[in-house]
């Protein structure tokens, strides 16, 4: 990341960055948008952030993580959100925050992250383009140790690449031929495990996330905001899938997940993990996919790969 970044004195509040987005949403109905195809060029940066061993235990029960003074890399992407959501909450940010819709995160763990350190995050938005259904947005994190960054070392321990899409939001200026393909087809296969999500799941993970997103919480606060039922959150599905792969992964890995379909709660979720070895027996890469056992709709896919 390039430029001089917006020092926040401390980590953003998720809740009043929903609230002010709310706003927001009603302030453009109201007077009209006429956002530019641009993205603001500060990054956002959080200095010194240190995770609660106590929530990180939480995380750690309820993913099926292995009890550890490690940071799963799933902790680390909600620990950093809230950076991430503030720069996608700038007055200057062309797309409307809520009902932005999760289709995609590229993450590198590059080396094990223990609680006791310090952590500085920061965010910047990228690569605004068209697609078929909308606009799409990446939205870049890093995260280093603090002190490290004034030395001139490649100190970045995790960084990640989350996108999202507006939906029905088409900027001016933004070519549509670069749109996104629609999914291929998709033939299910066997299934290694199965899972049984609760209707509370979606608090669950926002207790240990910090995400409390109406869309995740209840019927009553989903319906408000449009859709029929709760949703999981996909880093929650996305985060599991990556504790199942288990410690066959390592210390430093490349993580890639891509949603296509959103899990409605309660729901079963049918997922298969295939694990690629070198010649020599080494793990190179475990693939996995999620998908409703029910319609045989895929719900997300990825792969782990050894750095």
């Amino acid at each position: 990341m390039t430029g001089q970044p917006l020092i926040l004195g401390e980590m953003p509040s998720l809740s009043k960055l929903y609230v002010n987005a709310a706003a927001t949403a009603a302030r453009r109905r109201i007077l009209g948008s006429s956002a530019a195809a641009v993205l603001p060029t500060v990054s956002h940066e959080v200095r010194e952030v240190r995770p609660d061993v106590e929530i990180l235990t939480a995380y750690q029960h309820l993913l099926g993580e292995t009890a550890s003074d490690v940071l799963p890399a799933g902790f680390i992407h909600a620990l950093a959100f809230p950076v991430a959501m503030s720069v996608m909450n700038r007055d200057d940010f062309p797309l409307p925050l809520l009902g932005m819709i999760h289709l995609r995160n590229v993450i590198e763990y590059r080396r094990p992250v223990t609680f006791t350190e310090p952590l500085d995050i920061v965010a910047r938005a990228d690569a605004l383009r068209a697609h078929r259904a909308g606009t799409q947005v990446d939205v870049a994190v890093e995260v280093r140790a603090s002190g490290d960054g004034a030395s001139g070392k490649n100190s970045v321990c995790w960084c990640g690449v989350s996108t999202y899409l507006a939906k029905g939001v088409f900027l001016p200026g933004i070519d549509k031929a670069s749109a996104a393909p629609a999914p291929q087809a998709f033939s299910a296969p066997d299934p290694t495990a199965l899972w049984q999500l609760g209707v509370d799941t979606g608090r669950a993970y926002a207790a240990v996330s910090g995400d409390f997103n109406p869309i995740h919480l209840s019927v009553l606060s989903a319906k408000a905001m449009g859709l029929r039922r709760s949703i999981a959150h996909g880093m929650y599905l996305a985060s599991r899938a990556l504790a199942d792969v288990g410690a066959v992964k390592g210390d430093a890995f490349r993580w890639e997940v891509g949603f296509e379909a959103p899990v409605f709660l309660p729901a079963r979720v049918a997922l298969d993990i295939s694990t690629a070895e070198s010649g020599e027996g080494g793990w190179l890469r475990s693939d996995y996919v999620a998908w409703s056992p029910r319609s045989g709709r895929k719900h997300f896919s990825g792969t782990v790969s050894a750095l």
